[in-house]
């Protein structure tokens, strides 16, 4: 059962699915335009990868180099980056390029430490849909994030529904796509991935320990455009859920 973590009534609550909006941990029943959505889980450390979907690495090829012997593009992300489903992300004022990526965000369920491959997806606990925003304006060193472009308060969505893995068949077959103000702008699948899931978890694990509610973010297709005030982001992975996110002024946050 897809479950979400929620803000109502003064407290903190885990919901499900329900017909008519959202079924509380105790039992009530309310609208999901009644609660303030929160990051499905309880985070730990944010892991993101870079440059994970060919396509993605052909669109941005004038601004990089890359080759297929380089590892895995992967930086670390703070908590206070993170909101949920529904919530606001501030666009800041003066920038020329800011754009979504729509990911497939992967949840440890157990302390991983040189996993192997074969054996890597045991330490899957489920997953959800994460939105990692990029000020393209703010990059250094051909693409190597630096902190203005994925650290910035607000800049990542997670959510809504944290996903058993029993429940998804094959994490490797997933469409996903965004849309901006209803239109369709980005369009992938995740057997598309440069390095797949068990492959990212036998390298990360190989130098650090991954704990449980550490996130994995991993990466996103190309399609990628210029997103402005006002605009609705909506992103999208089948059996996994539809996160919705809207862009903002500095003035909504008195900046």
């Amino acid at each position: 059962m897809n479950r979400a973590k929620v803000a109502y009534g003064g407290a903190i609550h885990e919901a499900y699915e329900h017909p008519a909006g959202l079924k509380l941990a105790d039992g009530r029943v309310v609208a999901e335009d009644a609660v303030v959505w929160l990051p499905p889980f309880e985070v730990g450390t944010i892991i993101a990868l870079g440059l994970n979907y060919a396509d993605h690495v052909k669109e941005l090829s004038k601004e990089l180099t890359v080759t297929a012997k380089d590892e895995p593009l992967a930086f670390l992300k703070g908590r206070s980056s993170l909101i949920g489903h529904r919530a606001q992300t501030r666009r800041p004022e003066g920038i020329a390029f800011m754009h979504y990526e729509c990911e497939l965000a992967v949840v440890i369920g157990k302390t991983a430490k040189n996993v192997k491959r074969a054996d890597a997806m045991q330490y899957v606990a489920g997953y959800t849909v994460a939105n990692d925003y990029a000020i393209r304006d703010y990059l250094e060193n051909y693409y190597r994030p630096n902190l203005r472009v994925k650290n910035r308060d607000g800049g990542t969505v997670l959510g809504p529904w944290f996903v058993d893995a029993a429940d998804v068949a094959d994490p490797h077959a997933l469409s996903l796509r965004t849309l901006v103000n209803g239109v369709v702008t980005q369009q992938g699948n995740t057997a598309d991935l440069i390095s797949d899931i068990p492959t990212l978890i036998e390298y990360l694990s190989g130098f650090m320990t991954l704990n449980p509610g550490d996130v994995i973010l991993t990466g996103t297709p190309d399609g990628v455009v210029n997103v402005n005030v006002g605009d609705e982001v909506v992103t999208e992975i089948d059996g996994i859920g539809r996160l919705v996110n809207t862009i903002v002024a500095d003035a909504t946050f008195g900046r």
